[in-house]
């Protein structure tokens, strides 16, 4: 039986991947940890459950960003899921700075960088690690997790923010806005254009 060549993967043009992969939306992380005293954080969207039986996540870390190098030293790390209206926050963590914590409030109660604004956190240990290309794939058993009840995650899509749409939110407060004149007696406003 003659032996059978390894598939050869096809040559897939790295703009038209960044393009197609942006169609795919994801929520928005901030990943954190302590690394020699200090705490060392990146923004995140690579992220994803992966077990429930042990109960396991998994983050994307690019092997060249000192986030990467600090929780492969610490062995933990947070996800802490944004929430609308924290764009400034997932910028800030994206980009390069001396200190990205200056001024962000963390819970005091935690021993890992818990961002107190955070609308979800999972504290993890590393479970495994595994090589992705540029990328190191980190599973992390699960050890403590919580919720910031009544909030909407911060979304991002086709390279921006964005937010969930609530279609019967958007239709009250449209219903209300339209009828509020009619509702309380006044006359209804009228607009003339100019000209």
């Amino acid at each position: 039986m003659a032996d059978t060549p390894e598939p050869v993967a096809a040559a897939v043009d790295e703009l038209a991947f960044r393009e197609a992969i942006a169609h795919f939306a994801t929520g928005v992380t901030v990943i954190t940890t302590l690394y020699e005293g200090k705490p060392a954080g990146m923004t995140a969207s690579a992220v994803s459950s992966v077990s429930l039986d042990p109960v396991l996540l998994l983050v994307c870390i690019n092997n060249r960003l000192p986030t990467h190098t600090a929780i492969e030293a610490s062995r933990r790390f947070v996800v802490n899921v944004l929430g609308e209206g924290q764009e400034d926050l997932a910028l800030r963590f994206a980009r390069p700075a001396a200190d990205k914590f200056a001024g962000v409030a963390l819970d005091p109660g935690k021993e890992l960088p818990v961002l107190a604004d955070a609308i979800a956190h999972f504290v993890c240990e590393v479970h495994e690690r595994f090589p992705g290309g540029d990328h190191s794939i980190f599973t992390g058993l699960v050890r403590e997790c919580a919720t910031l009840r009544g909030k909407r995650p911060l979304l991002y899509f086709r390279s921006g923010f964005g937010a969930l749409r609530d279609p019967e939110a958007e239709l009250l407060r449209e219903t209300l806005g339209w009828d509020m004149p009619s509702l309380s007696g006044a006359p209804p406003i009228r607009v003339t254009p100019p000209g």
